[in-house]
């Protein structure tokens, strides 16, 4: 291999590792400890609302894969009203949402049962077949 390329394929690692450590730094700056994401829950939710198991969705609206993923929430928050509540947080907009749940990828889901245990986190788009999937395999049907 000559001189010339092997510069640049150390510079490219060398790159991708200084990359790395600015993002694992900004991660645990901006997203908290995922320690704390288990024992958190909405606090203001309405009774009806309590009592359905819920699907969150952690994300951003300028994020592309929690693009793709909007149109299958708003589908779900259709589709299973009154069955199962669906919510989606902007967590650029709401670092506090971010820190709460311990996100650390986005687009995060999070399924909830009835009384707010965490059940299940998944991290990146999950299509909608594969998150009724979950929910059934989690013991949950609609």
């Amino acid at each position: 291999m000559k001189t010339p390329a092997k510069i640049i394929i150390i510079l490219l690692v060398v790159g991708a590792a200084a990359a790395a450590i600015v993002l694992k730094g900004n991660k645990s700056r901006n997203f908290g400890n995922s320690t704390t994401a288990m024992a958190a829950t909405d606090a203001v939710v309405s009774d009806a609302a309590a009592k359905l198991p819920k699907l969150l969705d952690l994300g951003a609206n300028k994020c592309i894969p929690c693009k793709a993923m909007a149109p299958i929430l708003d589908g779900l928050k259709k589709e299973y009203a009154g069955k199962m509540n669906v919510e989606f947080i902007d967590v650029w907009q709401n670092e506090d949402a971010g820190k709460k749940y311990g996100v650390e990828m986005i687009p995060t889901q999070i399924f909830f049962d009835a009384t707010g245990k965490e059940l299940f986190r998944h991290t990146g788009f999950f299509g909608k077949e594969d998150i009724l999937a979950k929910w059934k395999e989690l013991g949950v049907e609609f």
